[in-house]
C-alpha cells in the first residue's frame, strides 16, 4: 500500500447533541481511490465535512500530507489542496458554465488544455458553456460540480454520491474520468452507494457503520466476498450484476 496521503485517526464529531463520529481511523494512501461505504446515517458524509472543516473534531487528529489540519477552516484546508464535492452539487445556478469555471480556477486563468481534458469526459459542459448552470440536468450539475473540483490538479478530492441520480450513460462518463484523475495519481476519497461504480474506479473499500470504521479491505478483495457485503452492507454486488 502507499504511504498514505490523509489519517484519521481517533476522530470524534459532534454536531449539537449528537455524537456522529465515534473514533474513525483510516488512511487514504497517495494516488489511489479510496471508497468509503455504509449504510445511510453511519456518519459518511460527516467525516467528509470534517475532514473539509464544516465540522471541527471534538477529539481525535486529521493530518494531510503531514500537517495536521483537524479544526482548520475550509477556506484553508482548500489552499492547502483538497477539493470537495458535496451531495447537494456545488453549483452558482445564477451563473452561466463558464463564470461557475472561472470562480473554481480561483486566482488562475482557466487552462486551454486542462479545459479541454474535462469537455472529454463531460461535453455537456462545453454545449452548455455560457448556459445558466441552474438549468442543467441533475447530471449535469454533478459533472460541473465535479468539473469545478479538478479544474485546478488537487493533491486530494473528497466526492459525496456523485453517481446518486445520474443516468447510466453519465456514470460511465465519470468512470472514465475517475481512471484518468487515477493515472494523474490525484488521491480520491469517494462516498458511494453505487456497489458497480465502486468496484470499477476503487482501489481499497472502508466500511463505516455507526461512526466507526468497521472493516477494511482492497475493492477487489470486497468484490469478492458477498458474504460480507451482506452482512455489513445490506446488499451484494452479485445481486446487482
Amino acid at each position: 500500500m502507499p504511504e498514505p496521503l490523509l489519517t484519521l485517526a481517533g476522530v470524534h464529531t459532534h454536531i449539537g447533541q449528537y455524537h456522529i463520529l465515534q473514533g474513525v481511523d483510516f488512511d487514504v494512501p497517495e494516488g489511489d481511490l479510496t471508497v468509503l461505504l455504509g449504510r445511510n446515517g453511519a456518519g459518511k458524509t460527516t467525516t467528509l465535512r470534517t475532514i473539509m472543516g464544516l465540522w471541527k473534531p471534538s477529539r481525535g487528529q486529521v493530518t494531510f500530507a503531514g500537517q495536521a489540519i483537524g479544526g482548520f477552516p475550509a477556506h484553508a484546508i482548500a489552499r492547502a489542496g483538497i477539493a470537495y464535492v458535496p451531495e447537494s452539487m456545488a453549483v452558482f445556478s445564477d451563473l452561466t458554465v463558464e463564470e461557475n469555471m472561472l470562480l473554481a480556477a480561483r486566482d488562475a486563468p482557466l487552462q486551454r488544455a486542462r479545459l479541454n481534458w474535462v469537455f472529454s469526459f463531460f461535453p455537456a459542459l462545453k454545449r452548455f458553456w455560457t448556459h445558466p448552470a441552474g438549468t442543467l440536468s441533475g447530471g449535469q450539475k454533478q459533472m460541473l460540480s465535479i468539473a469545478r473540483a479538478v479544474i485546478e490538479p488537487r493533491r486530494l478530492i473528497l466526492i459525496d454520491e456523485p453517481t446518486k441520480g445520474i443516468a447510466p450513460a453519465i456514470v460511465e462518463n465519470m468512470i472514465r474520468a475517475f481512471r484518468e484523475l487515477k493515472r494523474e495519481r490525484t488521491t480520491i476519497l469517494l462516498v458511494e452507494q453505487n456497489f458497480r461504480f465502486a468496484e470499477a474506479v476503487g482501489d481499497w473499500a472502508l466500511v463505516m457503520d455507526d461512526g466507526r470504521i468497521v472493516h477494511r479491505a482492497s475493492m477487489a478483495d470486497l468484490a469478492r466476498d458477498a458474504a460480507t457485503q451482506r452482512r455489513l452492507l445490506g446488499l451484494s454486488l452479485e445481486a446487482q450484476a
